[in-house]
């Protein structure tokens, strides 16, 4: 039998955990100091030229976000100081495993990418048609996009890679559920919710911070497509999603999204049963009800798809005075990731790009790199402090409040939490028969030619979610469930 071999960093160090990131403490935020981290984060935000490494698939158009609800109270945000005003938008949509050729009826999370032109900057918020995602930890990120792509030798999609790696990775049933379920291929990007699914924070003028959810609530109404009509339009029209979303836009049908916010309070946040930052996770809705604060609506399309959509760079350390980030160690990871995928993708000063610029004026000390717009910042200074009046200066008033932290730094094992199953489960009972009929259908469906160790594996987790859910999924595919 052969020796195992010790995994090991690019450069050649042995690597003692590559399952935890390092956190200040269980619940904190994640170390800029994890080398191993960073180094599988920017390696892989190099693999792939040019196309994005994932959402290589995807649709945009403008509009306009417009509050309908006072929420001065927990955000000093200027997009939110009256009801009744609006700031501009662009938002992406893309399915996330294919490529920028594939099919947009794939069974696959949509993305739903958020951006705010707003007088205070940019603000992005980037998320998908479901409130929650497969993993916890940004270490694993690339593993499990691997498993979504191709496989090395053949260059095939793998159910067995894919369901190999879901079957090691128990918190990944919740999505799992969602992905399979009814609602796994939408018709088009109209007909669909989106969620920011982190968790992010809102601070008031008093500089107290809330935890809060974002859900974007479609106004046409939740359609889906049958598992044969998706096929048959992949054949017949692989741009379905996107065609539909431009011909209604053209056709002045503009779509709408009811935007809401879930609200929790640090002492709440404090005293949870379950971590409120888990992105594995949903907020109850009755502990934490939906507040409805305005409406997204989209009215323009773009008028070159490589220059608005295919260059549109979004990322969550976009953010504006009165919002905030939170310890969800998934997003802190994409803070990095996304930002760092554009100057690869796209260049070091993407933010110059027209769909990327701010409305609101630019004054940094950056200067140079590729594609440098304008007059580079003249005869300005480039460094800071200076002796120069007029010379961009920061302003402490911006500031956020401090973060509490406690905790020695290590890499905390995620899966301490072992409650992979009451979300899956739960959801898995709201469903009614036809509902579960079709999931355990799908799922069965994409796991023929998976070797039978895996398939036991992922059944225990199917069983413990819900026996009827375990027990359906083994009579569908013809085995015993141990």
């Amino acid at each position: 039998m052969s020796q195992t071999k010790t995994l090991t960093t690019a450069s050649g160090a042995p690597v003692a955990d590559n399952q935890n990131s390092r956190s200040a403490g269980p619940r904190g935020p994640l170390l800029l100091d994890d080398f191993h981290l960073i180094e599988k984060l920017a390696h892989f935000n190099r693999e792939n030229i040019p196309e994005r490494r994932v959402h290589a698939k995807g649709s945009g158009a403008y509009g306009t976000f417009t509050v309908s609800r006072d929420i001065t109270e927990y955000t000093s945000a200027k997009l939110f100081e009256a009801i009744g005003k609006k700031t501009p938008t662009f938002l992406r949509f893309s399915t996330v495993g294919g490529e920028r050729g594939s099919a947009d009826t794939e069974r696959d999370p949509r993305g739903f990418a958020l951006k705010f032109y707003t007088e205070e900057g940019n603000w992005d918020i980037v998320g998908n048609n479901t409130p929650v995602f497969f993993i916890r930890d940004p270490l694993k990120f690339p593993d499990f996009i691997h498993t979504q792509k191709r496989l090395p030798q053949s260059n095939l999609k793998s159910a067995q890679m894919m369901w190999d790696f879901w079957s090691h990775s128990p918190e990944a049933l919740h999505q799992v559920t969602i992905l399979f379920s009814d609602r796994g291929i939408p018709d088009g990007y109209r007909h669909m919710h989106g969620f920011g699914s982190h968790t992010y924070s809102l601070i008031n003028a008093k500089g107290e911070r809330h935890w809060v959810k974002w859900h974007y609530k479609t106004k046409q109404g939740i359609k889906n497509l049958a598992p044969a009509d998706a096929a048959r339009l992949a054949g017949t029209d692989p741009d379905y999603a996107q065609r539909d979303l431009f011909n209604a836009i053209e056709r002045g049908e503009f779509p709408k999204w009811s935007v809401c916010i879930q609200v929790m309070t640090e002492a709440q946040a404090a005293a949870h049963y379950e971590n409120p930052f888990d992105v594995t996770k949903t907020w109850s809705q009755k502990e934490f009800p939906l507040i409805e604060v305005g409406e997204l609506e989209l009215n323009r399309n773009p008028l070159n798809y490589f220059a608005e959509v295919e260059q549109a760079a979004f990322g969550p350390s976009n953010m504006v005075p009165g919002v905030g980030l939170s310890p969800d160690r998934m997003l802190q990871g994409r803070v990095f990731a996304y930002a760092d995928a554009h100057r690869y993708r796209v260049g070091t000063n993407h933010q110059q790009l027209p769909v990327n610029a701010p409305l609101s004026p630019v004054n940094s000390y950056q200067r140079d790199g590729s594609m440098a717009f304008g007059t580079n910042g003249g005869a300005a200074p480039n460094y800071e402090p200076n002796s120069y009046g007029d010379a961009p200066k920061q302003a402490p008033r911006y500031a956020e409040p401090a973060l509490a932290l406690s905790g020695a730094a290590d890499r905390y094992d995620h899966r301490e939490d072992t409650d992979y199953y009451s979300h899956a489960g739960a959801l898995f009972r709201l469903m009614n028969d036809e509902q579960k009929a079709l999931l355990i259908n799908n799922i069965a469906g994409a796991m023929a030619g998976v070797t039978a160790d895996v398939v036991d594996r992922q059944l225990q987790h199917f069983y413990k979610a819900d026996p009827a859910y375990g027990e359906g999924i083994a009579k569908a595919l013809g085995v015993s469930l141990k």
